[in-house]
């Protein structure tokens, strides 16, 4: 069922364009390399000293053919319960292209960077240094944190790095605002905003508004896609905003936490199957919900045009794309006027085809000429959205039980007969609104099924997670992977069926020693979204590779996985090269 599942959303080009995006990477780190990966503390080595009475030297020695970042750098200096405004001076860096965070500015060999306090530094400060850097090989290290007693008359001492239960400490280091890295990753942003109009939940929408291009007056067309880009924009912003307030107030949450709500993915089901029945032609719905078609220039098409921006998001809410992890979870860690910035331009990149579609002659000349294709067109892009409620009716099971999956299915039901019986007119629609009530009651019927995934769920050889578990395989020097998914990400599906669940990957995990542990956060757990906090990330997929040596850092995987960066994460980790 699951792989059945997987393969109707993959109907969707995305996959593949985000497969040949991570395998056009894998030349740029060179041929014959090394694998066996470095201790963190081996790879990057930190020596601090105090310059003057307000600044303070840093210089990392770094192993050939590893490397740092340099918009990853973060200082945070304290002293006295106050914090002290640093100003960091940066060597020349070198550009190169990155897989994992694209056109960057790195480090090799050493990294001299001026640390300027803006007055002298007193006795007992804090220096909190985060840096983060790569192999040549292709893996990531997860951010490091190192902590620096500083005395004007004793130097630079390092502090025992905080355990698990101090985490919140490593995320202070970035709380204050980090100009530097901004404009890199509002593009970061842009990227994985524009590359989810291609997730199969986006695409229908995106396809139907520039369709309504091809008949619309060229001020009609530039007016209605900057009211649809307002929608996007604004809706991510309030997204992000409620995400930033709940994480303020203490509540562990990340990007797609609405989804872990089965009564938000319930909620969305009836959306894409009404959205489907729409494209069908087998409802209709007016110009006032899609705005899809020749009612663009009517009125009240601008007040459409808004609500399918805002649309747009809602349904992109399962979906995540390439270069979207990094950014976001730089977002949350910022000022929220920063934050909210990443966030407005992941709406403005979602946005960007369409009013590239509206600006360019040359981009509509590529479309055909109008005519009954379209309307053909149009009934295609109902299957999309078909594929996704059948997909998402699942997660909710998988969330709940199977009882809630035949409440909702027979809730589906009576909204179609809802929506049949509104376009009758008279008073049918009283009985309409009756069976759209009957539908919502069905919808929250799920008293019958006990909530949540069991262990017993998962697959042979698989380990479920948990923090004590994770830390006592790595105490008996067990390597282990651990992937935290769930059922709503499409990308995490995919990896899983594409890569991670084949039958030459498990002979490959069961050959090397590697536990595969499954953080699986399908429904809401604190202790998981902590931990995917805790390595720099809001939101999922998160793949880590744990060496069997118990004091080295993990390995931190590409959110697209690949047959060889799995193989080759479990070489590095093992030392088999087999």
């Amino acid at each position: 069922m699951r792989s059945l599942l997987i393969g109707l959303l993959l109907l969707s080009p995305v996959l593949a364009l985000a497969q040949t995006l991570d395998g056009a990477a894998k030349p740029l780190f060179g041929v014959g390399t090394t694998t066996e990966l470095l201790p963190v503390e081996e790879a990057y080595q930190l020596e601090v000293e105090l310059a003057d009475e307000r600044a303070v030297r840093l210089y990392w020695q770094i192993t050939e053919a590893y490397y740092l970042y340099q918009h990853a750098f973060k200082f945070r200096l304290e002293a006295d319960g106050e914090l002290l405004a640093v100003s960091p001076e940066f060597p020349q860096a070198l550009e190169r292209t990155d897989e994992y965070f694209g056109e960057v500015s790195v480090y090799y060999d050493n990294a001299d960077i001026l640390l300027a306090a803006e007055r002298p530094i007193p006795a007992g400060a804090t220096l909190a240094v985060t840096f983060q850097g790569c192999a040549d090989a292709g893996l990531c290290y997860p951010p490091r944190t190192q902590f620096f007693s500083l005395d004007p008359a004793s130097g630079a001492t390092e502090i025992p790095r905080p355990g698990r239960q101090q985490s919140a400490t490593d995320t202070a280091v970035q709380t204050t605002a980090d100009f530097g890295s901004l404009p890199y990753m509002l593009l970061l942003a842009f990227l994985g905003g524009s590359i989810l109009n291609l997730m199969p939940c986006v695409f229908p929408i995106l396809s139907l508004k520039v369709l309504s291009f091809a008949r619309s007056s060229d001020h009609s067309r530039h007016l209605h896609s900057w009211v649809y880009t307002a929608g996007v924009v604004l809706s991510f912003v309030a997204v992000a905003a409620l995400l930033i307030a709940l994480q303020r107030a203490g509540s562990a949450v990340g990007w797609g936490f609405q989804l872990q709500s089965p009564g938000f993915v319930i909620a969305l089901t009836y959306l894409f199957l009404v959205m489907g029945l729409s494209l069908s032609g087998l409802v209709q719905l007016g110009g006032s919900l899609m705005n899809a078609g020749s009612g663009l220039a009517d009125r009240g098409g601008l007040s459409g045009s808004f609500f399918t921006g805002i649309l747009a998001v809602i349904v992109a809410s399962p979906c995540t794309a390439p270069f979207m992890g990094t950014a976001l979870g730089f977002a949350v860690t910022q000022p929220p006027a920063i934050g909210l910035a990443v966030f407005a331009s992941l709406g403005l990149g979602m946005a960007a085809p369409l009013l590239l579609f509206s600006y360019s002659g040359g981009a509509r000349a590529l479309m055909p000429r109008p005519g009954p294709w379209m309307e053909t067109l149009k009934q295609f892009l109902a299957f999309p959205l078909y594929a996704a409620a059948i997909w998402l009716l699942w997660v909710a099971g998988r969330q709940t039980g199977v009882n809630t999956m035949a409440a909702v299915l027979a809730g589906a039901l009576v909204l179609t007969m809802a929506l049949w019986l509104w376009g009758l007119g008279g008073w049918k629609r009283g009985a309409a609104v009756v069976c759209a009530l009957l539908a919502i009651s069905l919808a929250s019927w799920r008293g019958l099924d006990e909530n949540g995934r069991g262990e017993a769920q998962l697959a042979a050889g698989l380990v479920p997670f948990s923090e004590q578990s994770l830390a006592q395989l790595r105490r008996e020097g067990s390597p282990v992977f651990v992937d935290v998914t769930a059922d709503w990400c499409i990308t995490c599906l995919a990896n899983e069926n594409a890569v991670l669940f084949t039958d030459e990957m498990t002979a490959a995990f069961e050959d090397h020693g590697v536990v595969y542990m499954v953080a699986d956060w399908t429904n809401y757990d604190p202790d998981i979204a902590r931990f995917i906090s805790s390595h720099g990330r809001t939101g999922i997929p998160l793949y880590l590779m744990y060496p069997a040596d118990p004091g080295a850092e993990p390995l931190l995987l590409p959110q697209i996985l690949t047959r060889d960066t799995v193989f080759q994460a479990l070489r590095a980790v093992t030392g088999n090269n087999s």
